[in-house]
């Protein structure tokens, strides 16, 4: 049978990029550079100083430089395949996957950095605290503008359920925000310790705030890894699934037998909705009910009449 012209009205592209995606790429490419050059300068003060937080900070922001490196990486590859057919629902959670693999970077650095600070704890070095605190206070200075950089409306620790759909998380630029933020973390706590121990005397606060800041970044990690692997693993989205049935079943004539709702890019959805309707709703009635869920980018139905 040979298909009228009208027939190409459904067709449709399968690419769920974000709608700050290019913009997000721009902002952490900056903060990629930015972060290189002052992880040179902290690691080559943290060994001439012999300050421990000093030069956790450094290799700290060594890491992060090389997670910032596949945030960049990733919205590269996602915008040159966001029209490979290999692809079934486009490259919308390359992201994602880059930002499961940074919580996991942040994951080792606490540890790592837990570990040496409790070996120095125990083992104190001597420490140049005015050179070592002049270095930590222009690293403090670099996160604080890269944290700038990459702020806006994905720059959020907590998970958004918000309706709205151009609010929802972009996990690859929030990995980079949250490595930002743990590096500006280090620096805050390398700057006190540095401090307390210039003055008072307080040599044990280095390694301390060292086990502090491995803590809180542990913390971070394990959010961040929590949503993103949410997002790899097509859990359901609750808020949008329960519009639709919302939408669906609040008349007689239609009832949901099967519903699948997940994530496929930063703001879009895709959703499989089966349904049992009466001999006077069609697939278009359904599609056309559906319309005000705005996150649904992709959806499938699948029409049984009662």
């Amino acid at each position: 049978m040979a298909l009228t012209p009208q027939a190409s009205r459904f067709s449709h592209d399968h690419v769920f990029l974000g709608a700050s995606h290019d913009e997000n790429a721009r902002r952490t490419l900056w903060v990629v550079a930015l972060t290189f050059v002052m992880m040179i300068g902290e690691i080559a003060a943290g060994y001439i100083t012999g300050s421990m937080a000093l030069l956790a900070d450094g290799f700290h922001m060594a890491t992060h430089a090389g997670a910032l490196g596949i945030a960049a990486a990733a919205y590269g590859f996602a915008r040159r395949n966001a029209n490979n057919a290999r692809y079934s629902f486009g490259t919308g959670k390359v992201g994602d996957l880059a930002g499961f693999a940074s919580a996991m970077v942040l994951g080792l650095v606490a540890i790592g950095i837990a570990g040496e600070s409790v070996f120095r704890l125990f083992q104190p070095t001597t420490v140049a605290f005015t050179e070592a605190t002049v270095i930590a206070v222009v690293g403090l200075a670099v996160n604080i503008a890269s944290a700038f950089l990459l702020a806006g409306d994905h720059g959020h620790h907590g998970h958004d359920h918000s309706h709205d759909h151009g609010h929802h998380h972009d996990n690859n630029l929030r990995s980079a925000y949250v490595h930002v933020l743990a590096d500006a973390l280090t620096s805050v706590l390398a700057i006190a310790a540095l401090l307390a121990g210039r003055y008072l005397g307080w040599v044990w606060l280095d390694p301390v705030m060292g086990i502090v800041g491995a803590i809180v970044i542990a913390k971070w990690a394990v959010g961040l890894m929590r949503d993103s692997a949410a997002v790899l693993l097509d859990v359901t989205d609750t808020h949008v699934a329960d519009e639709i049935r919302e939408l669906l079943e609040s008349s007689d004539d239609v009832r949901i037998s099967d519903l699948h709702v997940w994530q496929v890019g930063p703001q879009a959805r895709a959703a499989i909705v089966s349904v049992v309707a009466a001999a006077n709703v069609s697939a278009d009635t359904i599609r056309e009910r559906l319309a005000p869920v705005h996150e649904l980018s992709h959806l499938t139905i699948e029409h049984r009449t009662a």
